[in-house]
């Protein structure tokens, strides 16, 4: 099933894109550039307007985790610092799933000559995994309770593929994987 094309006035959009620079969060090689923590912002923002979502992982093309929540966690309250930048194990679980599921759909479209794979969703019985392709080949993997409303979910990824996607660079995917290896 694609994803529903998002739809929103050009005023709401420019707004939404917009995201407000939190400070710098300090760490041992120094601060996160404001594309970093604008993308930090984008994914706290999804984790907070999507009903139902567990947890969330953004995940490069060769399956390093760019940047995730904890299952179930709520965005940091104002004040409270960035999401966490370190991988835990259920964290690395989730990117490592999101990877792979990628890998075996991409291999099914090839051998169906089907073309490129948009947006995989497995439904199970107490939850369900979507993964959206973005633009550069990075995936946005999102874990949502069974009762979630697949379209909402589908919805706001594709907003925060479009919001995001042109923001990762090969550049800003370095740093933000380099702050992942930093919080092991």
């Amino acid at each position: 099933m694609p994803a529903p094309e998002p739809t929103a006035s050009h005023g709401q959009v420019a707004a939404a894109e917009q995201a407000p620079v939190d400070p710098p969060v300090p760490s041992a090689a120094g601060a996160l550039s404001s594309e970093a923590r604008n993308l930090q912002w984008l994914l706290r923002n999804f984790i907070d307007e999507v009903p139902g979502v567990r947890s969330v992982a953004v995940v490069s093309s060769d399956g390093l985790p760019l940047l995730s929540s904890e299952p179930g966690q709520a965005a940091a309250a104002p004040g409270e610092g960035e999401l966490p930048a370190r991988p835990s194990g259920s964290r690395m679980d989730l990117a490592a799933v999101v990877s792979g599921l990628s890998s075996l759909t991409d291999g099914a479209a090839r051998l169906m000559d089907a073309g490129r794979v948009r947006q995989t969703t497995v439904a199970m019985d107490d939850g369900m995994l979507v993964v959206m392709a973005v633009s550069d080949g990075s995936l946005l993997g999102v874990h949502a309770a069974a009762d979630s409303d697949i379209a909402v979910v589908a919805y706001h990824m594709a907003l925060f593929v479009g919001r995001a996607g042109h923001a990762l660079t090969p550049a800003l995917r370095g740093e933000l994987s380099r702050a992942m290896e930093r919080g092991r």
